[in-house]
């Protein structure tokens, strides 16, 4: 676990609505392993950086969209063929970024291909399949784009917006009516 935005936020500011990559104010990095307890350990990872930054009320909204990028970087992002530990490189990492107005949520994965969303017809009460369709229905906007350079993957990415004084709360809304813009 570490800090370092700056060196995240390059490949990110392409696929991220326009924010000015210098003002981040905090972040935060984990690696996680290949195994499905990551998981638990990326929302207990997100658990600490939140009160850090005195952001716990948003734990509930930001743990289930980490929960579901990991959970799809897990399942759908690691070549079956790949070892599946290999310390030097870890497959996925979580990265937190906090600026003063909005927080992303960004977990890199080895995989280029792209999400993919369930399509509308089918069944939503299957087990697998929704992580996309809670990702936009519990942040203001998501994405993805490939990592460029040395790094072979994509990052999928979700932002929040934050409040602008710590006791103002948040009215929630469908999906469907949510701000889609910076």
């Amino acid at each position: 676990m570490g800090t370092n935005g700056s060196t995240m936020l390059e490949p990110l500011r392409q696929g991220l609505p326009p924010i000015d990559a210098a003002s981040v104010s905090s972040s935060a990095s984990c690696a996680l392993p290949a195994r499905y307890e990551a998981v638990r350990g990326a929302r207990k990872f997100t658990s600490t950086t939140l009160a850090q930054w005195d952001l716990t009320d948003r734990f509930d909204d930001v743990a289930l969209v980490v929960s579901e990028l990991v959970t799809n970087a897990l399942r759908h992002a690691l070549p079956a063929d790949r070892p599946r530990e290999a310390p030097h490189d870890p497959p996925v990492r979580l990265h937190l970024m906090r600026w003063a107005s909005r927080l992303v949520c960004a977990v890199r994965d080895p995989s280029p291909d792209s999400p993919t969303a369930r399509e509308s017809d089918e069944d939503f009460s299957a087990e697998s399949g929704r992580g996309l369709f809670l990702v936009e229905s519990f942040s203001d906007s998501w994405g993805w784009h490939p990592l460029a350079g040395t790094l072979h993957g994509k990052v999928v990415w979700a932002l929040f917006r934050l409040s602008e004084t710590p006791d103002a709360q948040p009215v929630p809304q469908p999906a469907q009516q949510r701000p889609r813009t910076p």
